[in-house]
C-alpha cells in the first residue's frame, strides 16, 4: 500500500496504490495530514483496507496526482545528495549529509 492524493489542485482526496490499482479511500474519513501520522494512521488505514478494499471506488490511472501529504509542517531536505549535483554546483561532494528544513513559509 502506497499513500497518495489525487484530483484537482487544492481539492485532492486521499488514495492508496495497491498493486497497480489506485483506490479512493476518502470514505476512511481522514486525509493524510499530521494528525493521521501522529495517531498510527497508516496502520489503522491498513486494517481498515482489509475489510473495505473490495467496495472502494477505483481511480482512473490518468487522474492527476498531488502531493502525498496534506500541508506538512516541514520538509527535511538533503543538499548535494548526488555527485552530479555537487559537480554542477562546482562544490566538492560533502563528507556528511547537508541537512536543512523547508518550512511552509518558503514554499
Amino acid at each position: 500500500m502506497k499513500l497518495l492524493r489525487f484530483g484537482n489542485a487544492g481539492k485532492e482526496k486521499p488514495g492508496v496504490l495497491v498493486g497497480d490499482t489506485i483506490y479512493d479511500v476518502s470514505s476512511f474519513g481522514e486525509d493524510f495530514g499530521e494528525s493521521f501520522f501522529g495517531s498510527d494512521g497508516p496502520a489503522r488505514l491498513g486494517t481498515w483496507l482489509q475489510t473495505n478494499q473490495n467496495g472502494l471506488p477505483q481511480v482512473d490511472p490518468a487522474t492527476r496526482l498531488g502531493a502525498p501529504f496534506l500541508r506538512p509542517s516541514k520538509i527535511i531536505c538533503i543538499g548535494l545528495n548526488y555527485m552530479k549535483h555537487a559537480q554542477e554546483s562546482n562544490m566538492p561532494a560533502p563528507k556528511e549529509p547537508i541537512i536543512f528544513l523547508r518550512p511552509p513559509a518558503r514554499w
